[in-house]
């Protein structure tokens, strides 16, 4: 093997400093490039057949995490919820966020299929199965899943709502700008625009960059029902998710009926981003935004925007959390009488240790410190019954 060329000094600097030039200005081209919003062609795929593909795919690529796998096969296959006692004449498909699953609106799923509503999930192409299968996923198959799954509800029902979850929210959102027959919009920490200053960057990292984290046999790779650990490229594509939905909502405002959640101290969010898009883009009377937090410094729409607050002693949550809204607390993998707690949050390895030991702990967003106090992510929303009820209103109004 030939020895190395060793560039002298100067030149390792002239270098970095070129190679640092050419990211930026290729990043701010990409940035500038025009979002086209023309709905992908699609194959008319039934339901049940798309779920009984997607369950082969599980079984034979699927890590699993416990030695039974009947739980996790059916926590992360697409669902399908239906009014007990009628023929549904209105329905809604939910799209999961980055790293996660289907089983994100387990709880959510029931309770609209008992408002009558028929009710599905999709599996987005790279999740459910290991976290390496990232690595090579695009954004144009997650949207294809979206607009194909989107279309046969519509076939088959006369009134279609989109629902998503972070990232699954921007697709949601992509869908209904796209089919104007969408008859509004159900979006839990809609992941418009991230609180990174970075994430711009991500999509040239991850062509020499596998993982921005790498998998050190420590930190866990993923649990029962999602991701823990995700490939730079996964970040690359929800970067890119954001990216067509901020277009969108720079270029037209959205006249039909929205439900919006958001926790006030979500770590992965610009909330005040979020905050100004549901006051300026979202126009419609019905539309709610649920606010978990203190009332904002920019609150001006105090008849659609409902303020509850998010710091609960009485449950030791000391604040939201961008991924607790979703659950009900009875929820049997992220309730709040669930063992073990989600103690990867950001803190010290003796508090995590703590934690998963089982001592007492607090719940928060990732990352939040207080002094005397150990805290496990919140994975629960101690109001999930009321806010069933508001997003009721908003898609059944008038309020």
């Amino acid at each position: 093997m030939p020895d190395p060329v060793i560039l002298p000094a100067k030149h390792r600097v002239l270098t970095t400093l070129f190679l640092l030039f050419f990211i930026v200005a290729i990043s701010m081209l990409n940035g500038c490039a025009p979002v086209e919003n023309k709905a992908p062609e699609v194959d008319a795929v039934e339901f049940s057949v798309y779920r009984e593909n997607t369950l082969a795919l599980l079984r034979g690529h699927r890590t699993f995490q416990q030695p039974t796998t009947d739980f996790e096969l059916m926590a992360n296959a697409p669902h399908e919820w239906r009014p007990a006692d009628s023929t549904p004449d209105k329905g809604i498909l939910l799209v999961h966020g980055l790293g996660d699953s289907p089983w994100s609106f387990t709880d959510i799923g029931p309770a609209l299929a008992a408002q009558g509503f028929l009710v599905r999930t999709v599996l987005l192409p790279g999740h459910g199965t290991r976290p390496d299968d990232l690595q090579d996923v695009t954004f144009e198959q997650w949207r294809q899943v979206v607009h194909q799954q989107a279309a046969t509800m519509q076939r088959e029902v006369g009134k279609v709502y989109m629902g998503g979850f972070s990232t699954g929210g921007n697709l949601a959102l992509e869908y209904a700008y796209s089919s104007p027959d969408i008859a509004g919009l159900v979006l839990f920490s809609p992941g418009f625009r991230s609180n990174s200053s970075w994430d711009w960057l991500t999509p040239l990292v991850a062509k020499f960059r596998p993982w921005l984290f790498e998998p050190d046999g420590q930190r866990p790779m993923q649990n029962s029902v999602r991701y823990l650990t995700t490939p730079t490229n996964g970040f690359a594509q929800f970067y890119r998710s954001s990216k067509v939905a901020r277009s969108l909502l720079d270029n037209h405002t959205y006249d039909k009926p929205v439900f919006m959640a958001v926790a006030q101290h979500d770590s992965v969010l610009n909330t005040d981003y979020l905050l100004d898009i549901f006051q300026t883009r979202f126009t419609h009377p019905n539309s709610r935004l649920v606010w978990y937090g203190t009332p904002p410094a920019h609150l001006q729409d105090t008849r659609r925007i409902i303020v509850r607050e998010d710091r609960l002693p009485e449950h030791h949550i000391s604040q939201f959390s961008h991924m607790g809204i979703l659950f009900s607390p009875d929820n049997r993998v992220y309730g709040e009488q669930v063992q073990p707690r989600f103690c990867w949050n950001g803190q010290s390895p003796q508090d995590m240790q703590a934690c998963l030991q089982g001592a007492p702990v607090w719940y928060s967003d990732w990352g939040y410190l207080e002094a005397g106090k150990i805290h496990a992510r919140l994975t629960f929303n101690p109001y999930f019954e009321w806010q069933m009820s508001v997003i009721t209103d908003v898609l059944e109004g008038p309020l």
